[in-house]
């Protein structure tokens, strides 16, 4: 099984510590909200990172993703701050 390759952008990416990552999620793992409570469980900065899941927006395959978008073996999921602008 091919992992995910995870990314993570300005504060999210301060917070976890690293730019990306490749993961290797277990099967229950479906959906971008069971993988962000997955990746909340790793460790400490995970947690951290995703505090509040509603601050964090994400895109897989960088196309925008709600919580309930499936995820899978070999996708690109992107972890970002909601986008403001003027």
């Amino acid at each position: 099984m091919s992992a995910m390759r995870i990314v993570y952008f300005a504060w999210v990416r301060q917070r976890v510590g690293t730019a990306e990552e490749e993961v290797s999620p277990p099967p229950e793992v479906r959906d971008v909200g069971g993988l962000v409570r997955w990746l909340s469980a790793l460790d400490e900065r995970h947690a951290a990172a995703f505090a509040n899941p509603r601050l964090v927006r994400a895109a897989v395959n960088q196309d925008f993703a709600g919580p309930d978008h499936p995820v899978r073996p070999g996708d690109e999921v992107a972890f970002f701050p909601p986008v403001t602008g003027g």
